[in-house]
Order: C-alpha cells, then structure tokens, then sequence
C-alpha cells in the first residue's frame, strides 16, 4: 500500500486543519489505518487509528476531544480532523497502515507509511 498525506500548514492557536491520506495499492478496506507524529528531538507518537470497517476509531489522549479519524473506503482516503489547535500540536504528521485489525500504538507495529505533512501551530 502506497500513502501519501497532505494538508498540513500553518496555522495560529485555535484554529483548524484536516489532513488528508489517499491509498493506492492493495484492497483499501482491509487496512487498518492510523496517524503518528513526530515533532523535532522527540519519538514519534500514536495520533489516532481507525479500524477496516471505520466502525473502532482510537485516540492518544492528547488527541481526544479535539482530533477525530475517519475513513472513506470507497476514496480509499483517511482523514484526521483536527481541531482548537495549540502549538504542542507543532509536528510532522505521518499516516500509516496495517493489513492487521488491531489497534497498535507502536510505530513499528505499521507496515505502511506516507511520506508525512508538515503541522506548525503558532502561538
């Protein structure tokens, strides 16, 4: 599976961004979907991910209630939508896959990754 993110920018504190995923390659729907970050000097971190079917949709906690996931199988396209950004938001945004229907929060648990957008929030 080839991903490829976009719709990353920047932004002041507060505001809005969607991010958006398109896949190519093997059959979408089986694809356990999710976002990771990594902001500089720092591990990337789980975001959110969404299970094959959009039913299951998971969160960090610095994600919940602002962030939300979701699918679009039929576009073979995963969205993040975030919301009331704030500058510890500041990261490059990687989306990633699994053909494995579980929820991983280990970056190495993924076995497909786009190429990441770009995030800055301004204070």
């Amino acid at each position: 599976v080839q991903l490829q993110a976009s719709g990353g920018g920047l932004v002041q504190a507060g505001a809005s961004l969607r991010l958006s995923c398109a896949a190519s390659g093997r059959s979408f729907s089986n694809v356990f979907l999710g976002w990771f970050r990594q902001a500089p000097g720092k591990e990337r971190e789980f975001v959110a991910a969404i299970s094959w079917t959009g039913r299951n949709t998971y969160y960090a906690n610095s994600a919940k209630g602002r962030f939300t996931i979701s699918r679009d199988n039929a576009k073979n396209t995963v969205f993040l939508q975030m919301n009331t950004l704030n500058p510890e938001d500041t990261a490059v945004y990687f989306c990633v896959g699994r053909p494995i229907n579980v929820l991983q929060t280990n970056p190495s648990g993924y076995d497909y990754w786009g190429q990441g957008t770009q995030v800055t929030v301004s204070s």
